[in-house]
């Protein structure tokens, strides 16, 4: 079954050497996605919901390319800095999954700048 590699562009994909997001078969897979842009430059600092709602739209060109839309996506995982931001971070995962529902689970984690608060990876199986 062939593979497709879809890549971001930000400097940890190269240096870590993994993937925005793998299509095999009818599978989507989408890494964790922070709210940096291909510079690595973190976006809407201390803004939770804002961050949020970068993650997601970099979630949706990265499974455009592998040929899917976030209609496709069963499965989320979403994790929070700080656990006072879930619920915010929880409204734009619904504004933006509300009709879809996909599974999700929301945890607190520690990211690896102290300027990311939001890291969100995805599932999707393309119908």
């Amino acid at each position: 079954m062939p593979r497709q590699n879809v890549s971001s562009g930000t400097p940890w994909e190269a240096m870590a050497g993994y993937s925005r997001a793998v299509r095999v078969g009818q599978q989507v897979y989408v890494s964790g996605t922070t709210a940096s842009d291909a510079s690595g430059a973190v976006q809407h600092p201390g803004d939770a919901a804002g961050q949020a709602r970068f993650v997601l739209n970099k979630i949706a060109a990265a499974l455009a390319e592998a040929g899917a839309t976030l209609e496709d996506v069963v499965r989320t995982r979403i994790f929070v800095r700080n656990l006072a931001d879930w619920e915010a971070v929880a409204r734009v995962h619904g504004e933006v999954f509300g009709a879809i529902r996909p599974a999700n689970t929301l945890v607190r984690a520690e990211m690896i700048e102290p300027e990311m608060l939001v890291e969100i990876e995805a599932v999707a199986i393309i119908q």
